[in-house]
């Protein structure tokens, strides 16, 4: 019996990591993303290259009708979502005093209204299947990193305690769900932002299809929140147990900004 996943943000850096390990490991996709050109292209290199099949929906999920458009196909019991990857979402490169108001509701629709949004549609399914799984695309910027101005952090705080509290209820139905914290990823995420990653110490990067395996197994190993990589598990726990003064004074925002 053939397995399906929903991803969003599928044309590029996680989400595309995920598409292409997911389609390799014998599961249909729903692929989702705004460029309508490059999810075609995506589409056809998934089919191409392993044989699955592949749907496509174009949709800008920082909007109540793309939310919608996608809501609706995760809720299709007729056609149900065995594991949702909730990718999509951006950062700004702009602290709040400087920001725009309408730029900063787009990140929140974004990063955490349609995170709600879809997961929310495809969990009755899955209950009532007593099976699935979702992956929310989180960071380690959640853990209470005080990046001046920046308003990223906070929406991946929201995502990673959303998804446990979620968790929670639905573990006993038999449906998983868990965040996935990664911290710098080789991607275009930073260059669509704006941000420049230059100073970046190479060792922090982490490689997408490499993050994907490793949540991948989380996620069968039941954990609620995954953290890759030595390097970032040890700055989560820094974050969560060294005094929150100390760990101001120690981080910096990348990008420059006071």
């Amino acid at each position: 019996m053939s397995r399906t996943a929903l991803v969003t943000g599928a044309t590029a850096g996680i989400g595309a990591a995920f598409a292409r390990r997911l389609a390799a490991d014998g599961y249909d996709l729903v692929v989702v993303a705004r460029d309508e050109q490059r999810l075609v292209a995506t589409a056809a290199e998934l089919r191409a290259a392993h044989g699955r099949s592949v749907e496509t929906i174009v949709a800008d999920l920082s909007t109540p009708d793309g939310q919608q458009r996608v809501a609706d196909r995760a809720a299709d019991v007729d056609r149900p979502i065995d594991l949702l990857v909730n990718n999509a979402g951006r950062s700004l490169n702009t602290p709040l005093l400087r920001s725009r108001a309408e730029h900063e509701l787009e990140l929140l629709q974004l990063n955490v209204v349609a995170v709600m949004r879809l997961t929310h549609a495809v969990l009755p399914v899955m209950v009532d299947r007593r099976s699935g799984s979702v992956i929310n695309v989180s960071s380690v910027a959640g853990f209470g990193v005080p990046m001046p101005g920046s308003t990223y952090s906070a929406s991946k705080a929201w995502v990673t305690n959303f998804t446990e509290s979620v968790a929670l209820s639905v573990a006993p139905f038999g449906v998983r769900v868990m965040a996935l914290c990664p911290g710098y990823v080789r991607t275009e995420f930073h260059q669509r932002a704006g941000i420049n990653m230059s100073k970046t110490p190479n060792f922090l990067w982490l490689d997408a299809d490499r993050l994907v395996a490793d949540a991948l197994r989380d996620l069968r190993r039941g954990k609620v929140v995954s953290v890759p990589d030595w390097k970032y598990k040890a700055a989560v726990f820094a974050l969560r147990h060294f005094p929150r003064g100390f760990v101001a004074r120690v981080v910096r925002d990348t990008r420059g900004h006071a």
